[in-house]
């Protein structure tokens, strides 16, 4: 098929990693502008350099570039609050957006969970990338038990936090814990982040815990590592740690969580490690690489699947 050209909002490491990816990996996209705000961003320094098309001029100079009506999809790759205004301009225009950003103006996504269930969507939430990590764990516990709680916790290198993720760590946590219930399938959900200052960086670590009842160990553990394999398709740096840990409470030794109560079943806890690919900023951050992996499979998976209704009703 033709390639669908592609634009990528946001000059930050998020963006400038999709970026590269969508150059050097995609089959189905075509990486045409890059847009920013600071001209002397590393993003747009590189995109010129790498001979794409770029603006400095935000959503405004995007809409005002020859072609513009020629681009079938774009990622927002900037910030909850301004990608409520980009969301007004882009669907006016008709445009499929991907969000990275955690405003969830649309329906949050996760590759392996439910993009078959939201490729109609015009625009298509990303949640964060504590959430691409951990909410697939949630789930796979969520098929085969029903999870009554569920927290995880993000501890990613202080380095590949750019000034966005800082900006927006409330947002962070709000979003992953609303996505830990509505994606995930957990009754209730908790998140928390760690930017981690050693030197040097670790590679980002993420570790969830579940709470359920109505499964046994033995179903929730291939089910989790199932669900791993599923995810390595997009993130091959993905991987357990250790195999998963159980611990069971009945009447006798129920466990008290403070603000949840008593519960009795299984607690499960997955221990996951994310390393990245090292397109843009070093194998470390992996909480970038599962972000554009994640954002550029769906983007791939809902164009293709419009290449492919517009054939049939051509």
């Amino acid at each position: 098929m033709t390639k669908i050209k592609a634009a990528v909002i946001g000059s930050g490491n998020i963006g400038t990693d999709l970026m590269i990816k969508i150059m050097r990996t995609s089959k189905v996209l075509e990486m045409d502008v890059m847009v920013g705000i600071d001209p002397a961003s590393d993003g747009l320094q590189r995109a010129r350099r790498m001979g794409v098309r770029t603006t400095d001029k935000g959503i405004e100079g995007l809409v005002a570039m020859p072609g513009f009506d020629q681009i079938g999809v774009v990622f927002d790759a900037t910030s909850a609050y301004a990608h409520a205004k980009h969301t007004e301009v882009l669907r006016a225009h008709g445009k499929q957006i991907i969000d990275l950003t955690p405003a969830a103006i649309g329906p949050y996504v996760v590759p392996v969970v439910n993009l078959d269930d939201n490729l109609v969507s015009d625009n298509v939430n990303m949640v964060t990338c504590g959430g691409q990590a951990t909410i697939p764990i949630v789930a796979a516990v969520s098929r085969v038990a029903k999870v009554h709680y569920a927290e995880i916790i993000a501890s990613v290198a202080s380095k590949s936090a750019g000034p966005g993720t800082r900006a927006n760590i409330d947002e962070f946590t709000q979003t992953t814990a609303r996505a830990i219930e509505k994606v995930g399938g957990a009754v209730r959900g908790k998140a928390i982040i760690i930017l981690n200052p050693a030197e040097p960086p670790m590679i980002m670590r993420d570790t969830v815990y579940t709470l359920s009842e109505g499964g046994d160990e033995a179903a929730i553990e291939k089910s989790v590592e199932d669900m791993v394999k599923a995810v390595q398709s997009y993130v091959p740096g993905y991987r357990l740690k250790q195999k998963v840990q159980f611990e069971r409470f009945g009447s006798n030794n129920r466990l008290r969580i403070p603000g949840y109560g008593e519960f009795e079943g299984i607690k499960s806890s997955v221990f996951l490690e994310v390393e990245g690919a090292a397109h843009y900023l070093p194998a470390y951050a992996g909480n970038l690489d599962i972000m554009t992996s994640a954002a550029l499979a769906t983007g791939e998976r809902i164009m293709q699947r419009k290449a492919e209704q517009e054939k049939i009703y051509a």
